[in-house]
């Protein structure tokens, strides 16, 4: 069962990068991908992964803005 969660993790992951190029189109792949894994890696030990997508989506977000 833990598999279909990484599946899922991971397809959310790459849903994210695509919103995130369309919302930030002069970022580039490179950025994106490490506001990204950055993000990834804080919540790397959460027990609960429901909310971790939508967490990581909020804290890339922020880091291409510059607030972070």
């Amino acid at each position: 069962m833990r598999e279909e969660k990484s599946v899922d993790e991971g397809k959310a992951i790459a849903e994210i990068h695509e919103r995130l190029r369309e919302r930030f189109p002069d970022a580039g792949d490179e950025a994106i991908a490490s506001a990204i894994e950055h993000a990834r890696a804080s919540f790397e030990s959460a027990k609960v992964r429901d909310f971790v997508p939508v967490l990581i989506e909020k804290e890339a977000k922020a880091r291409l803005k510059g607030k972070r």
